[in-house]
């Protein structure tokens, strides 16, 4: 049964995940210096009345949070294939694929783990959030929304890693090839600036990145309350988004790995 052997592929890579928490940790580490940082330093920002309204809060670290809770997950997705290449240089993906186990249920389970580890980056940002004084307009129930917001991003990435990784064989190309998309990604969305405050060429380029999808309505939740106007395109974009790259990741998986 397919939802069994996705379960212990699942908990197979939940199990290595805990065995690595010096990884999630430090994962963690580099988006909250930011916070703590480059949101303190751009706090003089909300003081110019143009900036605030620009904002759209009068707290830049407010404005910054849901950004850098959705760069969490594509740090940590980005990288999601990994686990495929080493399974590959150990042997043991071979023995996955000449057991009984049902092919789809090894990236399904690799993201459903993907998905869990986000979650619980994404929500050890928002406690910092929290203690170095951010409010989020909607509360708990926000701050749940954000880290299913922020999961579902976390699959997408992860879900592009695990399909290029059932193709390529190093680490090295698999990195090479993430952190060449990673960093544009990041500049030309609306995680840490803007949309208004940005040349015409790149707002419209921010306004088709994948990331300006879940940052919009995060940022909606986290600044202005359920605006439901603002959030459900963007929901709806990453929950397409979601479906289309699990079935390109399982496709590319049952097709290309060997």
């Amino acid at each position: 049964m397919i939802l069994r052997d996705i379960y212990w592929v699942f908990w197979r890579e939940l199990k290595k995940l805990l065995r690595q928490r010096l990884h999630i940790l430090m994962a963690v580490v580099q988006p909250a210096v930011w916070l703590a940082l480059m949101g303190n330093a751009m706090s003089g920002l909300t003081a110019n009345p143009v900036a605030a309204r620009m904002l759209g809060t009068g707290n830049y670290l407010e404005f910054m949070t849901p950004g850098v809770m959705v760069m969490t997950s594509l740090f940590g997705g980005v990288y999601g294939g990994a686990s495929v290449l080493w399974d590959r240089r150990l042997g043991f993906l071979n023995k996955m694929l000449t057991s009984p186990l049902h092919r789809a249920a090894i990236p399904l389970g690799k993201l459903l783990a993907l998905l869990v580890q986000s979650l619980f980056q994404v929500l050890l940002i928002a406690i910092i959030a929290l203690l170095l004084g951010v409010h989020f307009a909607t509360g708990l129930p926000g701050i749940v929304f954000l880290l299913l917001l922020a999961g579902l991003f976390g699959m997408i990435m992860g879900g592009i890693s695990l399909a290029l990784a059932a193709r390529i064989k190093s680490h090295e190309t698999l990195f090479a090839i993430m952190n060449f998309f990673t960093m544009p990604l990041m500049f030309t969305s609306n995680a840490l600036y803007p949309t208004r405050a940005m040349p015409s060429w790149l707002q419209k380029i921010a306004a088709y990145n994948p990331l300006s999808f879940a940052v919009t309505p995060m940022r909606t939740v986290a600044t202005r309350g359920w605006v439901w106007g603002d959030i459900l395109p963007g929901l709806a974009a990453l929950l397409v988004m979601v479906v289309l790259v699990v079935a390109l990741a399982v496709h590319q998986f049952s097709r290309s790995v060997d």
